[in-house]
């Protein structure tokens, strides 16, 4: 199985060179920044999904698919992050069968256990998992628009190369996404340790701020009194 589709890649290699640079900005802020912004990135992605999915089903069910789309869209991001825990269930239980499915066969034919016991993990490596997924994701996107991007200024031949080194891009998506979730852990620390010097001298420069604005008033007091 190919990550990288070269009918996909063939569809996306006629976008603009901005709309190609746009895609890959994109992903590496996901592959860098999924957790930090996961509940932004969640809400984006499922906005994004209802609204094409209601601009695609919203004539069939006989109503204007411009409309569809808005209001499945707003839908959509207003209950995403009601069901970022469903939709990490879900995740990993299909994880879970796809990795069973490639690593025995014989025994994908009963999916239940491996996908409630993927599902469970996934909600008690809730935080491991998100990452994984964020980075894997902004792997997959920076992938396909950095090749469609390399393509438009003659670097190489995106579509051949994607069927002929698919085995190849598949092992450079796991390196990347093992390398993104590491970039992930460094910056959730940075984080940390930053919000903990704030905590720490914040109050203090709150007194210090204070004690400036109540010297002069104290000290305009006293005179007056002397």
């Amino acid at each position: 199985m190919s990550i990288f589709d070269p009918e996909i890649l063939q569809e996306l290699c006629r976008l603009s060179v901005g709309l190609s640079a746009t895609g890959t900005a994109i992903g590496l802020l996901l592959w860098l920044t999924g957790w930090w912004l996961h509940r932004f990135w969640i809400v984006l992605a499922t906005t994004a999904l209802a609204g094409i999915l209601g601009l695609a089903s919203g004539s069939v069910h006989g109503v204007q698919p411009l409309i569809a789309a808005v209001l499945l869209a707003i839908a959509a991001g207003i209950l995403a992050l009601a069901l970022i825990r469903l939709v990490a269930f879900a995740a990993g239980g299909a994880a879970a069968c796809l990795v069973l499915q490639k690593l025995a066969p014989s025994a994908g034919t009963e999916p239940m256990i491996p996908f409630l016991m993927g599902g469970l993990l996934a909600l008690y490596l809730f935080r491991l998992w998100t990452m994984t997924l964020t980075s894997f994701a902004g792997t997959v996107v920076l992938g396909y628009f950095g090749m469609c991007l390399a393509n438009h200024f003659g670097k190489l031949e995106a579509v051949a190369l994607a069927r002929e080194k698919a085995e190849m891009l598949n092992v450079a998506c796991a390196v990347f996404t093992l390398l993104g979730l590491l970039a992930q852990f460094l910056v959730e620390r940075r984080r940390a340790r930053f919000k903990q010097w704030r905590e720490m001298w914040a109050p203090q420069l709150s007194i210090d701020q204070l004690r400036k604005l109540l010297e002069p008033k104290s000290s305009g007091k006293l005179r007056k009194a002397g």
